[in-house]
């Protein structure tokens, strides 16, 4: 890797799908004198575990360390544990709620969890910004304070956008991208990968690290990719996401369910085909040789086969195929067992594993998301009388074939005399 044709290769296959580059001339230079020093770059990317599940949004980001590591380069993988105890607008019009010690600690094992099915364990250092955030006292933090500007801070989007429109703007919110940045300096970042809404916090990182002498990151931002409602970037709280610990069934729904002009960036950034291999796919469909939904089954097969195998990827495609094009509930849906009669639809919903939580399954009844044997249930219901062998659906794809007290030990004998 010694010589200039192969830096400069390097250069040119890390910017691909990046939308900010800051910059290529920088980045050229950082790697020759890595290769002088021999040793790897060391690439950053903070995650903020408000939430434990990793979904296909993170993934365009992970994809990207994925490719410095393929080349023989450090992934400093930063959990801010201590940031998410305070809270982070990150575009918003309104704070990040913060979290408790306990609920950032059990996120971020799930994380860790999720991470390394990306990413190489060997090839990655995970740090948590409490090992020197929260170390610091009053006087550590207005020291670091004095070295950024509130000018600096409004310059920040969001921020300047409140304070245009008289909203509050507390000071624990521009602590948030300071720390971010002084993370930076604590391990001594070359390239600090991020969401187009993290530019600003990328900036700073390098003014900061300037600040204290050190050779500034490379600032590489990635596309933020839109959830399965095609409008808003995907985002738990929003409900659009596709996690990648769901099942292989819901992957493949959800993926399935994107409209067609979507499939395309899913492709280019979720799968990182090359733009040649992509504008192939597109005349293809263009031309009338594929239709789009075979490209889309594709697509969801590949998604699912990255993070469950490729069996379990043509099962789900198969499963899939049976229960939207033939109309028909699968033959192997889960079954739960139930009292006869009257039931609370929502205890149902959670009981069965079809919700989440309470809140999330009125939230499906509400919206219309639930049947009962093919029958849409009224939004209003509340209680449902439950008959053996009933089929409870929420959403699109998911399915649990209600079995009552006693019923399937009946079945159970009763096919045990036929075979007799």
């Amino acid at each position: 890797m010694a010589k200039r044709d192969s830096i400069e290769a390097q250069v040119e296959a890390l910017r691909a799908r990046t939308v900010d580059f800051v910059s290529a001339d920088e980045l050229r230079r950082k790697l020759e004198q890595a290769e002088k020093e021999g040793r790897p770059l060391r690439v950053k990317y903070g995650a903020d575990p408000s939430a434990p599940d990793i979904h296909l949004g993170h993934v365009v980001g992970l994809n990207k360390l994925r490719e410095f590591q393929d080349r023989g380069h450090t992934v400093v993988f930063i959990i801010g544990d201590f940031t998410g105890m305070i809270g982070d607008p990150s575009g918003r019009s309104k704070t990040r709620p913060a979290l408790s010690a306990e609920e950032v600690a059990a996120n971020a094992e799930t994380y860790q969890e999720q991470v390394f099915k990306i990413l190489d364990r060997e090839k990655t250092e995970v740090r948590f910004n409490s090992e020197w955030c929260g170390k610091m006292s009053f006087a550590d933090v207005v020291r670091l304070a004095a070295r950024v500007t509130v000018a600096q801070m409004l310059a920040r989007d969001d921020f300047a956008k409140r304070y245009a429109a008289r909203q509050p703007i507390s000071l624990v919110e521009f602590l948030y991208p300071l720390i971010q940045a002084y993370d930076s300096v604590m391990v001594e970042a070359d390239v600090e990968i991020g969401g187009t809404d993290q530019l600003f916090n990328l900036l700073l990182g390098r003014e900061l690290q300037k600040s204290f002498g050190q050779d500034p990151q490379v600032v590489m931002t990635l596309p933020l990719i839109e959830g399965t409602d095609g409008v808003q970037k995907m985002s738990k709280s929003l409900g659009n996401y596709i996690g990648v610990g769901e099942d292989a069934d819901e992957m493949f729904g959800k993926t399935m369910s994107i409209s067609d002009d979507l499939m395309w960036r899913y492709y280019s950034l979720v799968l990182c085909l090359p733009d040649d291999e992509l504008a192939h796919l597109r005349r293809d469909v263009e031309q009338g040789r594929r239709h789009p939904r075979e490209l889309k089954d594709d697509l969801a097969k590949a998604i699912v086969a990255r993070f469950h195998g490729e069996e379990a990827a043509r099962e789900a495609s198969r499963r899939f195929a049976q229960l939207f094009r033939s109309r028909t509930v699968p033959d192997d849906i889960p079954e739960q067992t139930v009292t006869a009669g009257g039931n609370s639809l929502v205890d149902l919903l959670v009981r069965t594993g079809l919700a989440e939580s309470r809140s999330a399954a009125r939230r499906l009844i509400t919206q219309g998301g639930v049947r009962l044997d093919g029958a849409r249930v009224p939004a209003d219901t509340q209680e449902i009388e439950v008959r053996d062998g009933m089929v409870l659906q929420a959403g699109k794809r998911r399915h649990v074939r209600l079995r009552t007290e006693g019923a399937e030990s009946n079945e159970r004998q009763r096919k045990s005399e036929q075979s007799g």
